[in-house]
C-alpha cells in the first residue's frame, strides 16, 4: 500500500483542473468511470472493516482507522485553504481531505490494518479517486454520480463490496482504454489451447457508433494501440479457427497493462 507523503498528495490535488477542462473529462470518461467504480468498491471494503457502512461511499477513512489522529497543522491549514477556494462540492472536498489525512497516517506508520478472510491487506482507498481527479476533475452527486462526461449509478453497498477488482493501472493503460472509445463497446479475448481467458492471445473491442450502430472492430496490437481488425467479421463468416469470449472492461485493462509491461518481442 502506498505511503505517499501528505504534501505529495496535496500537490496532486493542486494540479487538478476542477472545473475548466470539459474536453479532458469527456475524453477520459471510460477510465474515469472505471476508477470511480473501483473507489466505490474499495470504500465499501473499508467501511465494512471499520463499521462505517452508513458513511459509505464518500468518507474519511482515517476517522475510523485512528479517531485520535491529527494532521500536521501547517499541512492542514494549506489543505483547508486550497479546498475552500478550489473544490466546490462538499463530498469531493471530503474525499480530498481524506486522501491527504490517509497519506499522513500511512507515512507515520500508525495504521493498524484489519485482516479480512479473503483480503489480507486492504487496497489504498483513495488512489483510484486521485487518478480520476487528474483525468478531468471531480464529480457531483444526485440520483447518479455525475463525472462530467458520463453518469454512473451508485449501486448498493453489497454490489460494490462484491464487485470485480480493478487494480489501479499505469496512466498508459488508462489512456489506451480511453483511446477512440466512442459508442457502445464490447470487449473480447481471443482464446485457444495454452491461451486461456486469464492470459489470452489478444483482445478486441467492437464499437457500435450512432443510431445506426455503425460497427468498428479493433484489436489492441503490439504497437500498443487499437487498430482495425477483420477477426470478428471473419469469425462470423466461419473463416477463423481461433475462438473468443466476451470479457469485462477490467479484464481488458489487465491485458493492456500486461502488454505494456511485456518486454519487446515477447508474447
Amino acid at each position: 500500500m502506498s505511503a505517499e507523503p501528505p504534501r505529495a498528495v496535496l500537490e496532486r490535488l493542486r494540479a487538478v483542473d476542477w472545473y475548466g477542462d470539459w474536453d479532458m473529462a469527456n475524453g477520459h470518461s471510460r477510465s474515469r468511470a472505471l476508477l470511480m467504480r473501483e473507489y466505490l468498491r474499495r470504500a465499501a471494503l473499508w467501511a465494512q472493516a471499520y463499521g462505517a457502512e452508513e458513511e459509505w461511499p464518500f468518507f474519511d477513512v482515517t476517522e475510523f482507522v485512528d479517531p485520535a489522529f491529527r494532521l500536521d497543522p501547517e499541512v492542514e491549514s494549506e489543505l483547508e485553504d486550497y479546498l475552500a477556494h478550489n473544490v466546490g462540492t462538499p463530498s469531493t472536498a471530503r474525499t480530498c481531505r481524506g486522501a491527504v489525512r490517509w497519506a499522513a497516517l500511512r507515512a507515520g506508520g500508525k495504521a493498524a490494518l484489519p485482516e479480512l478472510p479473503d483480503l489480507p491487506e486492504l487496497p489504498d482507498p483513495y488512489e483510484p479517486l486521485l487518478l480520476m481527479y487528474g483525468r478531468g476533475g471531480g464529480y457531483s452527486i444526485e440520483e447518479f454520480i455525475d463525472l462530467y462526461g458520463v453518469m454512473i449509478p451508485y449501486g448498493n453497498f453489497k454490489s460494490n463490496l462484491d464487485a470485480e477488482p480493478f487494480p489501479t493501472p499505469a496512466p498508459s493503460t488508462l489512456d489506451a482504454l480511453d483511446a477512440g472509445a466512442v459508442g457502445r463497446i464490447t470487449y473480447y479475448a481471443k482464446i485457444s489451447e495454452g491461451y486461456p481467458r486469464s492470459s489470452p492471445r489478444g483482445i478486441l473491442r467492437r464499437r457500435l457508433v450512432g443510431r445506426e450502430a455503425e460497427t468498428h472492430d479493433e484489436a489492441f496490437t503490439r504497437n500498443l494501440r487499437w487498430e482495425p481488425t477483420e477477426y470478428l467479421r471473419l469469425y462470423e463468416l466461419g473463416h477463423n479457427d481461433v475462438d473468443h469470449v466476451q470479457i469485462s472492461e477490467r479484464e481488458a485493462a489487465a491485458f493492456i497493462e500486461s502488454t505494456v509491461k511485456r518486454p519487446s518481442g515477447s508474447r
